[in-house]
């Protein structure tokens, strides 16, 4: 963890309706993004933390209207890669800004692109999270709803109060969220739409990372494949995702013998009909969910990235 040897200042903060009922060190650990949790603990203990001027303990729930006092820290802020690199502030994340498609005071859809991992993590300094984060420094709450694959492009939803990350969450456990994908899948398709219910199981391997494979001791895992166009050697599809599974559309892609195009992990390297491609071929083009404030539809796409236009295009001139 980087920082920046300057220390904040003490400041005050007032526990809203949104906040109300969470344990003190959960919201300290959002007032006070990047600090470990065991140091959250030490502040506590040593009574530099007040609830409405009186000492607390980690475990008490806030009430609205409750006056939290945060006391001085050094500044914390995620490194941007490795060593002496500079860390991530409002002036050097203006990038980030210009890839949201949606804002309001409930939610923020980020058209996340290839590459960018949603958080940091497994030798990745900063992610999407953080990068908006450092983008929105007034913004008291941001908090991932979903994930996807650092290598997907497409829309990422982060909710903008706690309220609204538990309205999302809930629609995604009883599956009211319509999530879908292009994909374009090497191989001659053959056939209409399919749907894949291979269950899934994630390993870890010894460098950290996950790697998926299809058993039957995995989780429930659901995926429908619709052809939109067919080329001599590949398909374009578009992707319904039922199950938010780890890798789910590329394991099961690969599984039914039609890898994603681009895919290094789970593709067949070498095969004859791989198509070439400078990154994954999978976008999440769409998503819709029933907005936290009012509960109407709310439906929210990203274009299709010029990389993936420009391989289509070669493909159809073919």
């Amino acid at each position: 963890m980087a920082t920046s040897g300057a220390k904040t200042a003490a400041r005050l903060v007032t526990v809203d309706a949104d906040s109300a009922g969470r344990r003190l060190d959960n919201f300290l650990l959002s007032e006070l993004k990047g600090m470990p949790r065991t140091r959250i603990y030490r502040l506590i203990r040593k009574g530099e933390v007040r609830v409405n001027k009186g000492r607390s303990k980690p475990t008490a729930r806030l009430e609205e209207g409750d006056i939290v006092r945060i006391p001085p820290v050094l500044n914390i802020a995620p490194e941007v890669g490795r060593g002496a690199a500079p860390v991530a502030t409002p002036r050097n994340v203006d990038w980030i800004r210009a890839l949201i498609l949606h804002e309001d005071e409930h939610l923020l859809v980020l058209d996340k692109p290839a590459g960018l991992a949603v958080h940091g993590g497994s030798g990745i300094s900063l992610g999407a999270i953080e990068l908006l984060r450092a983008a929105r420094p007034d913004c008291h709450y941001l908090e991932l709803v979903h994930r996807l694959d650092r290598d997907t492009s497409g829309c990422l939803l982060v909710a903008k109060k706690r309220s609204a990350l538990r309205s999302l969450h809930e629609q995604l456990r009883e599956g009211r969220v319509r999530k879908e994908y292009l994909a374009l899948l090497s191989g001659a398709w053959e056939g209409d739409a399919r749907e894949v219910d291979f269950p899934l199981v994630v390993e870890h391997r010894q460098n950290g990372e996950r790697h998926v494979r299809t058993g039957a001791d995995g989780k429930v895992a659901l995926t429908r494949f619709f052809p939109l166009e067919r080329f001599a050697n590949a398909v374009l599809c578009r992707v319904e995702l039922l199950t938010g599974r780890t890798h789910q559309i590329r394991v099961h892609a690969a599984a039914i013998g039609y890898p994603v195009a681009g895919d290094n992990r789970y593709g067949i390297v070498g095969a004859e009909n791989e198509i070439k491609a400078d990154r994954l071929f999978l976008h999440a083009r769409m998503i819709e969910v029933l907005h936290p404030a009012n509960d109407q539809p709310a439906l929210f796409e990203s274009p299709l990235p010029e990389a993936l236009t420009t391989l289509l295009a070669r493909l159809r001139s073919a």
